[in-house]
């Protein structure tokens, strides 16, 4: 009796999880044909909208092509691995990732979560519970984010997004477009190191031919115009190896 209520809380589970399909992305990765289809079919069938690649370069155009709300990922596949796709997706954003492997052993598993993974799915799997963990990490996704900073103080730098203005000691700093937008993004993420790959997503356009390079130009530029010493930044800061960071010398001052 109790297997059967578990069934029907499965399936109920299952038919509200359909619901929430609705216009979702789905992107799958992953170099088995036969797999690729199952999956493709059964998650049409719940009412996602489903993409496929059969290895990491073609999944990471796809990627940037589709914008999914969320990538199933294998690991062992050729031209690149699932880790250093991964990895790449990491760069181009923020995107779910599940990874689906042979590969189950514990350390895989702590693997696959520390390049960026959001789950970790060892095959052989079951479909119901895999539909059920790309549902849970969905909805884990769509939680409200926390509000963005509007207005920043400290005596030195001023930054008030609603009336589009910047002071550095009281007077107006004269921002290009690219200059105030890179800065919004980097406020608007204080505390949290962006990498060039997205910054560059999210400040330039396709129609800009953005490069790498772009990045670290107008984040000189930008430090020259707000930072007391651009040679000694205080608010615009290098992480190396993980990208550019704001940081509030509020927070820091107490």
């Amino acid at each position: 009796m109790a297997r059967k209520r578990e069934r029907q809380g499965d399936k109920g589970a299952l038919r509200f999880a359909k619901g929430l399909a609705k216009g979702k992305k789905l992107l799958i990765i992953d170099d088995d044909p036969a797999l690729l289809g199952l999956l493709k079919l059964n998650l049409e069938i719940e009412g996602y909208e489903v993409y496929s690649a059969r290895d990491g370069i073609e999944g990471l155009r796809c990627a940037f092509a589709h914008r999914p709300n969320l990538i199933i990922l294998d690991v062992m596949m050729p031209r690149m691995d699932g880790w250093t796709t991964c990895q790449r997706l990491r760069q181009m954003g923020d995107t779910p990732i599940i990874m689906l492997t042979a590969k189950g052993a514990p350390q895989d598993r702590v693997k696959g979560l520390s390049e960026g993974a959001d789950d970790y799915v060892p095959k052989p799997f079951d479909m119901e519970e895999l539909l059920l963990r790309i549902e849970a990490v969905l909805r884990r996704a769509e939680r409200p984010a926390p509000e963005k900073p509007l207005y920043y103080d400290d005596g030195w730098l001023c930054i008030d997004l609603p009336a589009r203005s910047v002071l550095r000691e009281g007077r107006p700093v004269n921002l290009t477009q690219k200059e105030f937008s890179l800065l919004v993004y980097l406020f608007t993420n204080a505390g949290k190191p962006l990498s060039s790959a997205e910054i560059l997503d999210r400040v330039w356009t396709l129609e800009d031919d953005p490069t790498p390079d772009l990045v670290k130009v107008h984040i000189r530029h930008l430090r020259q115009k707000i930072e007391r010493e651009a040679q000694n930044p205080q608010y615009v800061v290098t992480k190396r190896g993980r990208g550019y960071m704001f940081c509030s010398l509020k927070a820091q001052n107490g």
